[in-house]
């Protein structure tokens, strides 16, 4: 290959070494508070149980129970298929999958509950229940029967609760690391958080957890729960929630939507209270923007409606959760509240159909764009990043399986997860 031309310009190169320097602040700014998607896998849902109620067989029997209301009220794909409105040609796949699921890992989030589900106790009750909690979560780890991520809510950090969720949180993490340390699927849920200052409490009381048991710094990570109308806009007009992810300095996980709180909150009746009401819809707007690139995930909220009833009963609950969920999907929440066991058919259904009817597609963009081979769309590296991490995501909750996304984009996980994930440059 010959030497390289030299082309003209007209900046002496001491011009680009000043943009440098003035731009050295704003690029550590960047990296630093955008880091991007962690990597992790993030689950579908988190399901919450009452402090009291939560006990060895919970996870066993969530699944079992939702496979009964299976057995009872869809018992084959077809009958599954037409109440959802599942596609003739996914019917039989998404069902299948469905009772596998429920079979294997029936909850990939679950969230012991000391709050609004658990309410006030004698501080010798909800102390005995915090322990218990840690030892069955500690067993569960141990012996393989845990869901992927576990952990509790304590009650928020207002004045008449505080001491007591302190105490709470105390009470559960000791017991884990007297049971033989954290675990990696820990996870724990600030609540009714209104200010930022309470997030920078929560943070103050995790350092003085990791220092008093020999942690390292930035061990423990936390939820943070938008349940209030002054996590969202605060009184000095700004979005209290961008305040409150840059207050957890690094720690927070993902930021969740409460539901029924946040729209009790905003005036809405209880009749009209709902995910999809657009109260509801420009909280989370302002959340997703402003976790955009900080490695913070959205979780959307629950319906408090059960299926339970007749058969009719249960298959209107169904649609309702089913088209809910799918609705959630579409606008980027990839994880959401169940708070009932006949909840998870109608989660898995949404989540496995979202993925799988999407596959060809995304497979074959990909697969064009890696190959840049054009294809009937030329896109650019941003969505590349998201079809990848869409494929990703259907990958960790099993709605597709790694031999079929390889057959459809010749891409191995590791070149996924780089394709989702690309390198910053310098």
């Amino acid at each position: 290959m010959g030497q390289q031309e030299t082309v003209a310009t007209s900046l002496a190169h001491t011009v680009r070494e000043e943009i440098d320097a003035a731009l050295a602040a704003v690029d550590a700014d960047l990296a630093r508070r955008y880091p991007g998607d962690p990597g992790t896998r993030q689950p579908v849902h988190t399901v919450y149980v009452p402090g009291d109620e939560f006990a060895a067989d919970t996870l066993r029997s969530w699944g079992g129970r939702a496979l009964a209301a299976l057995d009872e009220h869809a018992p084959d794909a077809g009958a599954f298929a037409a109440v959802l409105g599942i596609p003739d040609q996914l019917a039989e796949d998404v069902y299948a999958r469905v009772r596998a699921k429920l079979q294997r890992e029936p909850v990939e989030d679950l969230r012991i509950d000391f709050e609004d589900g658990y309410g006030l106790r004698p501080d010798a009750e909800e102390d005995a229940h915090a322990a218990r909690a840690a030892a069955l979560v500690a067993a569960a780890f141990e012996d393989g029967t845990a869901a992927p991520y576990m952990g509790i809510r304590m009650k928020c950090m207002d004045a008449a609760v505080r001491d007591r969720g302190i105490r709470t949180l105390d009470i559960f993490l000791t017991g884990l690391m007297e049971a033989g340390g954290l675990p990696d699927g820990l996870v724990l849920t600030l609540p009714k958080v209104s200010y930022a200052e309470q997030v920078t409490a929560m943070v103050r009381l995790l350092e003085a957890f990791e220092k008093a048991r020999g942690l390292a710094p930035g061990r423990i990570g936390f939820e943070i729960q938008i349940e209030t109308t002054q996590s969202i806009l605060g009184a000095d007009g700004r979005a209290t929630v961008a305040r409150m992810i840059e207050a957890a300095e690094g720690r927070a996980t993902s930021l969740h939507y409460g539901t029924y709180d946040y729209s009790a909150s905003c005036g809405v009746s209880a009749a009209h209270q709902s995910l999809d009401h657009p109260v509801a819809d420009h909280a989370k707007a302002v959340m997703q923007v402003a976790a955009a690139g900080t490695g913070v995930r959205l979780s959307d909220g629950s319906t408090n409606i059960p299926p339970v009833g007749s058969t009719a009963q249960v298959h209107d609950v169904w649609r309702l959760h089913h088209g809910l969920v799918r609705r959630s999907l579409a606008r980027a929440y990839y994880q959401g509240w169940d708070m009932h066991p006949g909840h998870l058919p109608t989660r898995y259904a949404a989540v496995y159909a979202f993925y799988r009817e999407g596959l060809e597609r995304a497979a074959a963009r990909l697969a064009a764009y890696v190959g840049r081979t054009g294809g009937d769309v030329m896109d650019e590296p941003a969505t590349a990043k998201a079809l990848s991490g869409y494929l990703l995501r259907g990958l960790d909750c099993g709605a597709l399986d790694a031999a079929e996304v390889a057959r459809r984009t010749g891409l191995t996980r590791a070149d996924l997860d780089a394709l989702a994930r690309p390198a910053h440059t310098a």
